[in-house]
C-alpha cells in the first residue's frame, strides 16, 4: 500500500496529464475535428478521445505500480465524485429541451443515471463516514450505478450521428461532439468509469 505522500507526490503529475487532456480535447473540438466526417470508421472521438483513456485505465489496473496507486486511493472521496452525476443529468435534459440530444439520454428516456448522483453522498457519508453500511451493500451499490453508467453510454454513443447510430435519427446526439459537451465522453465517463473500478477492487480486496 502506499503511503499518503506517495499517493500526493504521483496526484500532481496525474492532476497536469489530467489537465493537458483536457486542453488537447477542447482544441479537437473547437477546430472542428469531432464533428467533421463522422461517418469515418472508427469514430474520431472513439480514437482520440475515448479509447486512450480506456487505455490508461487499463494500463494502471495491469501494472503492479498503477494497481499500488488504486489501492491506496480514499474510497469516500471517491464515492463523492459520483455526485457530479447529478448536474450532468440536469444539463443532458437541457440540451434536449434545445435540441443538442434525444430524450432517451435524460431521465424522462432510457437514462436513470441520476440515481447515482442522488445516492453517492448518502452512501459516500453513511458508508465511510459513520461506517453503517457493510462493504457488501456499497459494492452492490457501485456494480448497479457501473451497469446504469454503461447503459447512458451506449444509448448515447448509438444514438450520436456516427457511422453506427441506432436510435435518435430525428434528434441525434450531436452535443458530444461540440465543446464544453465533448469533455463528457473523453473526460468525465472515464473519470466515473474508472472510480467505479477502483472502488469494487479496494472493496473485493477488504473482504
Amino acid at each position: 500500500m502506499l503511503k499518503k505522500s506517495t499517493v500526493e507526490k504521483i496526484a500532481n503529475p496525474v492532476c497536469i496529464t489530467l489537465i493537458i487532456w483536457l486542453v488537447l480535447q477542447a482544441v479537437l473540438t473547437l477546430k472542428g475535428f469531432y464533428n467533421t466526417n463522422t461517418t469515418v470508421l472508427p469514430p474520431k472521438i472513439m480514437l482520440f478521445g475515448i479509447l486512450p483513456a480506456i487505455f490508461v485505465i487499463i494500463l494502471l489496473f495491469a501494472t503492479p505500480k498503477g494497481r499500488r496507486f488504486i489501492d491506496a486511493l480514499p474510497l469516500k472521496d471517491i464515492t463523492y465524485l459520483n455526485t457530479i452525476r447529478l448536474p450532468i443529468e440536469i444539463v443532458l435534459f437541457y440540451l434536449f429541451l434545445n435540441k443538442a440530444v434525444p430524450q432517451l439520454m435524460t431521465f424522462e428516456g432510457r437514462n436513470f443515471d441520476i440515481i447515482s448522483g442522488i445516492t453517492a453522498p448518502f452512501i459516500a457519508y453513511f458508508g465511510f463516514t459513520k461506517q453503517m453500511l457493510s462493504r457488501k451493500l456499497i459494492s452492490g451499490w457501485n456494480f448497479v450505478c457501473l451497469i446504469l453508467l454503461i447503459n447512458i453510454v451506449a444509448n448515447a454513443l448509438l444514438s450520436a450521428p456516427l457511422a453506427f447510430q441506432q436510435f435518435a435519427f430525428n434528434q441525434p446526439n450531436i452535443a458530444i461532439l461540440n465543446f464544453p459537451f465533448s469533455w463528457l465522453p473523453t473526460f468525465l465517463v472515464p473519470i466515473v468509469l474508472f472510480g467505479h473500478l477502483v472502488s469494487i477492487r479496494q472493496l473485493l480486496i477488504a473482504r
